[in-house]
């Protein structure tokens, strides 16, 4: 995913010259509409970039993939409207923005995670859309809206339909599972196309299919490659290694060895290597890995919003540089992996009113090794509050103590807190986005299992988006390819049941991959941790981190008291304040701090 590349699309209107003509550049790419006016302009590789085109219809993709210009052709030859191509947006493998000019009108989409945006802003009398939200920005020398960079401060950066949204006035975000499309004048219409499948497919048919998506993932991106470079540490990355080690190219694999004398990655790496065979392998010593929160001062990616792994940058790039040296262009990932095939316990809910002995069986596992409290287990279990009356709460309760970590997680999610540093103007303008939010809200899914998914997907794919864009900075595409909308929709149909259980872990993975995994990596039940990094980090960086607090452009809008921060950062943080807390303010701070002395893209 080359995400420091970007793209801007134009309506078929005479209008939308004036916004070419600001565009434009000796770097800078255009691919027009059947009419001759300017339709795509940005930069990209020749290898993202497909473009198919028949009569007075043509169709492209951007992103990883594997389609041809023939296909393309081939699907603008059936197509007459925007809204046929719905077939076409549901068959491609991989991740791609599809984009699509049809008699004058306009179509363009993301993936269904959002790991690929679309943003979109009105400037002049036509609306135009674009994958980063600073380039539209650039466009309209658009302002800071401070309400919505507020929203970062929280503690989470999953709150649907809150968090996601643009820190800049005048741009808005297309919700993910739509499409955005402009007619021949530039006026927008949001168009759902993408609803979740139905949890019904018992766990063999499941496998299959999963093995099968994930299969044609990893293929169209290692197709035609010598090298590829990948993850190996936990199962989900092994299953994509072990994937990409049958597809023809040279495997380059690395394992990062944390602190923890009881993790075990690298140990379970090196026996899927050895069982493997051929796959070259690299471990990281974990004293020679950057730590947390090493080398803020030294940060200066341009990011379309605040990015908590910023805060790592040096720790997270560790290894994209070495592969990069290693001479690989692609790095495939894991990312993603935990959220489809771990899954949430929230789907006992829905499963405790269509089969309750099984759902009792499954909470009394969870409940036993979490624990939850019993009494709090049965509150949610029991409680049929909608997503609205959910989310209302979330925005009375913002400075509350925290819920224990071991609340149980059957609830529509974990309700986020605003840090103790933020001033009162912030969580009131917070609030009333939360509260004016609740009034209309609807989850992404009917049940609460399927919404808690699909917004932890959406949260995570975001943070992989912004890694995406430091390792392209470097040569490095940054592959994640459970986020691929195939792979996504094959591990969801899979009953929930059968998905996720407190006995056995992620058994869908298990199945799918058998015979091609190894068989002793799919014994592996252990996931490593990184809190002894993140305390480590913070002991060795605190000057940093009080740095930050002198001047700061968060206390300068009034967002944040920087003497309650500087408290704070000098000492150990307090048990009830999580270390993402801190993640989100930092990544704001240095987000501000970086606008002012790096260039938009474009």
């Amino acid at each position: 995913m080359a995400s420091a590349d970007w793209f801007v699309v134009l309506p078929d209107s005479a209008s939308a010259q004036r916004v070419a003509a600001a565009l434009r550049g000796p770097a800078v790419q255009e691919v027009s509409h059947p009419s001759g006016r300017p339709w795509l302009l940005g930069s990209w590789a020749a290898r993202d970039m497909a473009v198919g085109e028949a009569g007075g219809v043509r169709i492209a993709v951007v992103g990883d993939h594997a389609t041809t210009a023939d296909r393309l052709t081939a699907a603008a030859r059936r197509t007459d409207t925007v809204a046929g191509l719905d077939a076409l947006a549901g068959s491609l493998a991989g991740s791609v923005h599809l984009a699509a000019s049809v008699a004058g009108c306009v179509r363009v989409q993301g993936t269904v995670t959002g790991l690929r945006r679309v943003f979109h802003a009105r400037t002049g009398d036509v609306t135009v859309a674009a994958d980063r939200t600073d380039v539209l920005a650039g466009l309209l020398d658009a302002e800071i809206d401070e309400q919505r960079l507020a929203v970062h401060l929280l503690n989470t950066s999953g709150l649907h339909p809150v968090t996601g949204e643009p820190v800049w006035r005048g741009v808005h975000a297309l919700p993910p599972r739509h499409y955005l499309a402009l007619d021949p004048v530039g006026r927008p219409r949001t168009v759902g196309w993408w609803t979740p499948p139905e949890p019904v497919v018992p766990l063999a048919e499941g496998a299959y299919a999963l093995r099968e998506a994930l299969s044609a993932a990893v293929e169209a991106r290692v197709r035609g490659r010598d090298v590829v470079s990948c993850d190996l540490g936990g199962l989900d990355s092994t299953s994509v290694c072990s994937l990409a080690a049958r597809d023809g190219a040279q495997v380059v694999a690395y394992t990062a060895e944390g602190l923890d004398p009881m993790g075990d990655d690298v140990t379970w790496a090196r026996r899927t290597v050895t069982a493997l065979g051929g796959v070259e392998h690299h471990v990281i010593p974990g004293d020679r890995l950057p730590m947390v929160y090493e080398g803020l001062g030294d940060v200066d990616d341009r990011f379309d919003e605040p990015c908590p792994v910023a805060v790592q940058r040096d720790r997270w790039m560790a290894i994209p540089r070495l592969a990069t040296s290693r001479g690989s262009r692609l790095h495939l990932t894991g990312f993603g992996g935990d959220e489809l095939l771990a899954g949430s316990p929230a789907h006992l809910h829905a499963l405790m009113r269509t089969r309750p002995r099984t759902a009792l069986q499954r909470v009394r596992g969870f409940a036993a090794q979490r624990p939850w409290p019993y009494r709090e287990t049965l509150r949610q279990l029991w409680d049929n509050s909608t997503y609205r009356a959910w989310l209302a709460r979330v925005g009375d309760q913002l400075t509350a103590v925290p819920p224990p970590l071991e609340t149980p997680t059957l609830d529509w999610g974990t309700q986020p807190r605003m840090p103790p540093w933020a001033t009162p103007d912030a969580v009131d303008a917070v609030r009333e986005l939360i509260r004016s939010a609740a009034r209309g809200a609807e989850p992404l899914a009917p049940t609460r299992g399927q919404h808690v998914e699909l917004e932890a997907m959406g949260s995570t794919s975001r943070m992989v988006r912004q890694l995406g864009q430091m390792a392209a900075r470097i040569g490095l595409g940054l592959a994640a390819p459970y986020y691929d909308d195939r792979v996504l929709e094959a591990g969801l149909s899979v009953r929930p049941q059968d998905r996720i259980t407190p006995w056995q872990y992620k058994p869908l993975i298990v199945e799918a991959m058998r015979g091609v995994v190894p068989d002793e990596s799919l014994t592996r039940h252990t996931k490593d941790g990184g809190d002894q990094e993140v305390e480590a980090g913070l002991r060795a960086n605190r000057g940093a981190l009080l740095a930050l607090c002198e001047d700061s452009r968060l206390a300068r809008l009034g967002l944040i008291d920087a003497d309650a921060l500087r408290e704070v950062c000098a000492r150990p943080l307090p048990p009830n304040l999580q270390f993402d807390a801190l993640y989100q303010t930092v990544a704001c701070e240095m987000w501000l701090r970086a606008r002012e002395s790096t260039a938009i893209p474009g």
